[in-house]
């Protein structure tokens, strides 16, 4: 089988131009997972390498296999200069090693959560999951493999993410719209929600 690691990365670049700058994490029991930064004009992108190495596996499944099932890596961004969010390296490596972790799969429409500000100062601990096409397109794989798919992240405030457990994901994306969030403001505060 194919490494496709290299693949995903002539893929970002394609689409995100040359990265600027790279960090790795490494956490017990998993593999390398690098962070490489984009930046294009006011906007900084993070985007995860590593994530797509294995397929993500059912937690209910007995076996994992290791050929077929989703791959997915994640591309987070922000607007430059209004916060240090070059530190959301290790939380971005950290919700992208947790299918090797914690036997996820993630998929649009999921929160994932990591507990502490993405970045100092951050009013966010989690993010949504948003659908993939649009900033990096899926990169196609040799059959049996599954595509391998670019899932953008949203920063959600705590009570974003509470409210968007009860009312789900599609309702707190058209209150986004409806309010005209800035999703790239590194600051920005939760939006209304009564």
């Amino acid at each position: 089988m194919a490494d496709v690691l290299p693949l995903v990365e002539a893929r970002l670049r394609t689409a995100l131009g040359e990265p600027d700058a790279r960090a790795a994490v490494t956490f017990l029991g998993t593999d390398r997972i690098e962070v490489p930064r984009f930046t294009e004009g006011d906007v900084v992108r993070y985007a995860t390498l590593g994530m797509s190495a294995h397929p993500m596996t059912d937690p209910t499944a007995v076996v994992a296999d290791p050929v077929q099932g989703p791959r997915a890596e994640l591309v987070l961004s922000v607007r430059a200069g209004a916060a240090d969010t070059d530190k959301v390296l290790r939380p971005l490596a950290v919700l992208a090693a947790s299918p090797q972790v914690e036997g996820v799969v993630v998929a649009p429409g999921a929160s994932l959560d990591v507990g502490e500000p993405l970045w100092p100062g951050a009013p966010f601990t989690s993010v949504l999951v948003a659908e993939p096409g649009g900033l990096v397109e899926d990169l196609e794989l040799d059959a049996p493999l599954d595509p391998v798919r670019f899932l953008p992240l949203l920063p959600m405030t705590p009570n974003e993410a509470a409210w968007k457990r009860v009312q789900g994901a599609q309702a707190l994306q058209e209150r986004w719209l409806a309010h005209k969030t800035d999703l790239r403001d590194p600051a920005r505060r939760s939006v209304p929600l009564d």
